[in-house]
């Protein structure tokens, strides 16, 4: 058996999507241990965060940082990338997230999340316009 064709010639996508959800699914672990999930919904503490803008405030915190553990770990996060742009997060905000400029997250996310939030081309829902 040459080991080199085992290597070069090993279909290896399952394993590597395996590898990228854990990774993922780490970086969500980390968010939940570090920002929190809030209260259960029924709950009375639920109730009272209901008329404030703590629940959305706290996604996008918990989204931000997640994305923040992805890049670092070496993932792309675009999945992350697109739910903030959905909850109105700006480029500024998610550049400083992974420690690069606004210019720079546009231009690596970008046509990507508008090609999922904007799939036949008619304009962008209004939350996630361009900023």
């Amino acid at each position: 058996m040459d080991h080199r064709s085992v290597v070069t010639q090993t279909d290896i996508s399952s394993a590597v999507r395996r590898v990228v959800d854990t990774a993922a699914t780490e970086a969500g672990r980390f968010a939940d241990r570090v920002v929190g999930t809030g209260p259960l919904p029924g709950t009375r503490e639920w109730e009272v965060e209901q008329d404030t803008s703590l629940p959305a405030d706290r996604a996008r915190a918990w989204h931000l940082l997640s994305l923040r553990v992805q890049v670092a770990a070496g993932l792309d996060g675009i999945e992350t990338v697109v739910v903030l742009r959905m909850q109105g997060t700006t480029w500024a905000a998610i550049g400083e997230a992974v420690g690069m400029s606004r210019q720079s997250a546009h231009e690596r996310w970008s046509s990507r999340a508008n090609g999922v939030l904007d799939p036949m081309g008619t304009g962008l829902p209004p939350i996630a316009t361009a900023d």
